[in-house]
């Protein structure tokens, strides 16, 4: 029972934040107006909005004016109650969990935002930070997480600014190689940055999460994770090669939250 209300939590929670994810990259509000179909703008009735069970009663179309309903929505929501369960299982349905939870479940919305609109919201990123620091069994756990955070967000922001210093570095050298002497003391370098401030903040998420050994693991499994896309965009244009990294990040994140006890015995075991 209790890990079925777990799944159906999730789902409800799922259900609000298919709202978020529309409306916070149009910087609307997601509580002072009513659900409404994106197309007519008629607004729903309360039994269309059953999570899951209405898209597939209305056959993932809108009651009035018939339009296709994406199915990001109930597929969002089915992700959502399976991360809720996947916790509860794992820990039982407490307080701390839930807070493991909603934060699994901000990143999720994040990484849906960072795929379709190449954005970072500040305001998911933070609630997903305080989820993960305050999800702990104990004071002194609250503490460790704030320091785990800290640790990886000055780690991340000092790596985002060695890689994007050598990136403008080489490109200033590549410039200097067809400077005449007419445009000599121009300089019309552009400032290359190598990865986005959003993902400062997903690190010191990580860094609550996981702790140290597991977070460097996650990051080490999201670069692999992100590999195979990169190489097939190669031959692509530079805006089609900028590839939303945020995904990868929460995927490798709850993977490595899931199966921490299983990696950290392997790094024992051989390191």
């Amino acid at each position: 029972m209790e890990m079925l209300i777990a799944f159906i939590l999730g789902v409800v929670i799922g259900s609000f934040l298919n709202v978020v994810i529309l409306r916070i990259p149009k910087d609307e509000s997601v509580v002072f107006v009513s659900s409404h179909c994106t197309s007519c703008n008629s607004a729903l009735k309360p039994w269309h909005n059953i999570p899951v069970l209405s898209w597939i009663f209305l056959r993932g179309r809108c009651s009035f004016c018939k339009t296709s309903i994406s199915m990001q929505y109930p597929i969002i929501e089915i992700v959502s109650g399976l991360i809720f369960l996947t916790i509860a299982t794992k820990y039982t349905l407490t307080f701390p969990a839930l807070l493991i939870g909603l934060s699994f479940l901000m990143l999720l919305s994040l990484s849906v935002i960072d795929f379709k609109y190449k954005m970072v919201p500040d305001s998911l990123n933070l609630l997903a930070m305080f989820f993960a620091i305050f999800g702990a069994w104990s004071i002194n756990g609250v503490f460790v997480n704030f320091q785990n955070a800290l640790l990886f967000a000055g780690g991340f922001t000092l790596l985002i600014f060695t890689l994007s210093y050598y990136l403008t570095s080489s490109l200033h050298r590549a410039g200097q190689i067809t400077k005449t002497s007419w445009n000599k003391f121009y300089d019309r370098t552009p400032f290359v940055e190598a990865m986005g401030e959003g993902d400062i903040m997903v690190a010191a998420t990580m860094g609550a999460l996981l702790g140290l050994k597991l977070t460097l693991v996650a990051i080490f499994l999201s670069a692999i994770l992100a590999l195979p896309v990169m190489l097939m965009l190669l031959n692509k244009s530079a805006e089609q090669q900028r590839v939303p990294f945020v995904p990868f990040l929460a995927l490798a994140t709850f993977m490595v939250y899931i199966y921490d006890s299983q990696v950290l015995a392997y790094i024992e075991a051989n390191y």
